[in-house]
């Protein structure tokens, strides 16, 4: 188990990292799911074996209000139907703080429950924000759960020039679930969830 990272310069790292993301030329993405909400690409990771998967969607809302339904806090465990539990272990300033999350099992429970500890940093970003967060290898594992491992994750939430009650979000998720499991299901398994991570907040956003 590791100490806890000093959060300035871990915030400012992820944040370099996830505008590079943003900035990768649309040549090196490959098309992995479109939905009416959301479309998903991909493109292998430099930090792991699978995917670093880039997913975007107009969501109609204001940036503040749709970040502060996916950011750690009170909203995310209501309408995230792939989050079972959620609790924040450690707050920093400048809005940084350690989460530690639970989520369903998936594809019939190919994948079975994981467990995440996860250091998230919301920030702005041009005329928008970007919340993002990277897993930490913190905190005694639970038993029933896999320890899984977010390597730089994030979503930029940037308002439409033209429409300002609505905003184009852009998620970058790299997810290693750990445990003994075949890549293919893993592969299915992301790029669904990315596509129903929209509808969901969707949903949750009109109530």
């Amino acid at each position: 188990m590791d100490l806890l990272p000093n959060s300035a310069p871990l915030a400012g790292k992820l944040r370099n990292t996830l505008v590079q993301y943003h900035s990768t030329g649309d040549s090196e993405w490959r098309l992995a799911k479109k939905t009416k909400d959301a479309t998903v690409w991909r493109k292998p990771s430099e930090e792991f074996s699978g995917y670093l998967y880039k997913a975007q969607g107009v969501v109609e809302d204001v940036t503040n209000r749709i970040v502060d339904h996916i950011r750690p806090g009170p909203y995310r465990l209501d309408w995230d139907s792939l989050m079972t539990t959620m609790d924040i272990m450690e707050t920093f300033e400048e809005n940084c703080c350690v989460m530690r999350y639970t989520t369903a099992g998936q594809l019939w429970n190919i994948i079975a429950p994981r467990e995440f500890v996860d250091f998230s940093y919301t920030t702005s970003y041009k005329d928008g924000l970007l919340t993002c967060g990277i897993s930490l290898d913190y905190g005694e594992v639970r038993p029933n759960f896999v320890r899984g491992f977010n390597h730089p994750c994030g979503w930029f939430c940037i308002p439409l020039k033209d429409y300002p009650s609505h905003s184009l979000l852009t998620g970058y998720i790299q997810t290693e679930l750990r445990g003994m499991l075949p890549q293919s299901a893993v592969d299915t398994a992301m790029s669904s969830t990315l596509a129903n991570f929209y509808s969901d907040l969707k949903k949750a956003l009109k109530k």
